[in-house]
């Protein structure tokens, strides 16, 4: 991978995220403070289907695959519909119930449009989403729907490679 695949070449950075309420975590999480680590940021939603058998066994497979040191897998639940059945309980039991341990933010809401804060902000298109991040905070791949586990891997351990390299090249 090579910075020309940079998805959004105007911005030097992914966007922070916007979540209300985190879970798996005693804090909020910052983009910024995951720097030297490559981040896959997977948008969800409990009453998405497609996010339920792919995305969600996906990221939790990702998760238990890479180092934490290299690799952070971030959920973010992000309702763009169905307000009125979603509240943090659910999930909550959703996160029990499907065993996830990476940190999970709760998208924040706008008040002007149904879209969340940071789905907007990454323009995505719906759930499950996943936007993969360099360790030196580019996006460098932003899906939308199903990803092949065999592509997407090789791709994250590309990037994990190419920290090492960097932090290799920052040390000499």
């Amino acid at each position: 991978m090579n910075r020309a695949a940079v998805v959004n070449p105007t911005s030097s950075h992914a966007p922070e995220l916007l979540a209300h309420s985190w879970f798996n975590t005693d804090r909020p999480v910052l983009l910024a403070g995951l720097r030297g680590r490559v981040v896959v940021l997977v948008a969800f939603q409990v009453l998405c289907a497609n996010s339920v058998s792919c995305g969600i066994p996906q990221a939790r497979r990702i998760h238990e695959t890479f180092s934490p040191e290299d690799v952070t897998v971030l959920g973010l639940h992000a309702t763009f519909e169905h307000h009125a059945a979603f509240n943090p309980a659910v999930l909550k039991a959703f996160i029990h119930e499907y065993r996830l341990e990476f940190p999970i933010g709760i998208d924040q809401p706008q008040d002007a449009s149904p879209i969340p804060h940071t789905m907007e902000r990454y323009k995505m298109r719906g759930t499950p989403s996943l936007v993969l991040i360099d360790s030196l905070g580019y996006v460098r791949k932003h899906t939308f729907g199903p990803v092949d586990d065999l592509r997407l891997g090789a791709e994250i351990g590309a990037l994990v490679q190419e920290s090492a390299a960097i932090a290799r090249h920052s040390a000499a």
